[in-house]
């Protein structure tokens, strides 16, 4: 029996180290042909880089292209980034309190209409969101193409559906005797949320950010149709897209610039590792 148990507990964990190696491979490649020059590349991807100082020199060819512009591109990100999580986090906890409290057919209605925009794929109205966008420019005269405001007003609609779902699920577990004592002392409603309930919302108010921050850093499709490829706002990702043209392509520069564009989501997401497990243990629970 004992035989058993280890013969089978050491199956899993070659198993488990398999799939890790096998799921850390595309970083490690990023990150050793990130120090390479294009030729050093092309000829040998899998070997360690000649000098790791060519990292730094990659990095400042990138930082310096004036045809990229790669410095504008990452302000542009964090702004469209930062301002999305923001609102997402916010309004939609805003949102998910009132349909929680109020327990009526609208709040149901209005909630099933949340969750509906989960089940729909982004492929069926990525055309009509553009063709929305320009009779809006048409009508009222407002250009949501080509523009941080347009880029945000479409992640707030893309991002609100699961940020809902999962604030309704946590705000359940908030007694309600709470804000009715807090009432009594005389609170206001915004007062009761901001003062009572968003502080309690801390686990999957950093859960909903940090999910919402790795999928609005690393899109591509979205940013594409919203600021299309070679416009003067750029996010990352499609800055890193002009470095592979027509006939050239320069791995060197590109695997830089993705190591570049992955390491902040990366400590991100280590430094708020715990906060993500018990976001999502305390909203499934509870």
């Amino acid at each position: 029996m004992k035989s058993r148990k280890f013969i089978a507990k050491t199956v899993l964990t070659v198993v488990t180290i398999v799939l890790f190696l096998m799921t850390l491979s595309p970083f490690f490649i990023v990150v050793i042909n990130s120090a390479k020059a294009s030729l050093e590349i092309i000829t040998d991807p899998i070997s360690l880089p000649a000098k790791w100082s060519q990292l730094f020199v990659n990095i400042k060819t990138i930082w310096t292209s004036p045809s990229i512009k790669y410095a504008s591109s990452v302000f542009s990100s964090v702004l469209i980034t930062g301002i999305s999580l923001i609102t997402i986090s916010v309004f939609s906890a805003m949102a998910a309190w009132v349909l929680v409290r109020r327990k009526d057919r609208v709040s149901t209605v209005i909630f099933m209409l949340f969750i509906s925009g989960l089940v729909i794929p982004f492929q069926v109205v990525m055309f009509p969101l553009v063709s929305l966008f320009r009779t809006i420019n048409e009508t009222v005269g407002i250009s949501m193409l080509r523009t941080y405001h347009g880029m945000i007003f479409a992640y707030i609609g893309f991002g609100a559906p699961l940020a809902v779902f999962m604030f309704h699920g946590f705000i359940k577990s908030i007694p309600k005797e709470l804000e009715e004592a807090a009432w009594m002392d005389g609170c206001t409603k915004p007062q009761i949320f901001f003062l009572i309930v968003m502080p309690i919302l801390k686990p999957i108010f950093v859960t909903i950010c940090i999910l919402n921050a790795i999928w609005i850093w690393n899109d591509f499709l979205l940013p594409s149709l919203i600021l299309g490829v070679g416009q003067d706002i750029q996010t990352i990702p499609l800055a890193i897209r002009a470095f592979a043209g027509s006939f050239v392509k320069k791995w060197d520069l590109i695997m830089t610039a993705v190591l570049m564009a992955a390491a902040p989501i990366i400590v991100g997401f280590i430094l708020g590792q715990k906060h993500i497990i018990k976001g999502m243990v305390s909203g499934s629970i509870k």
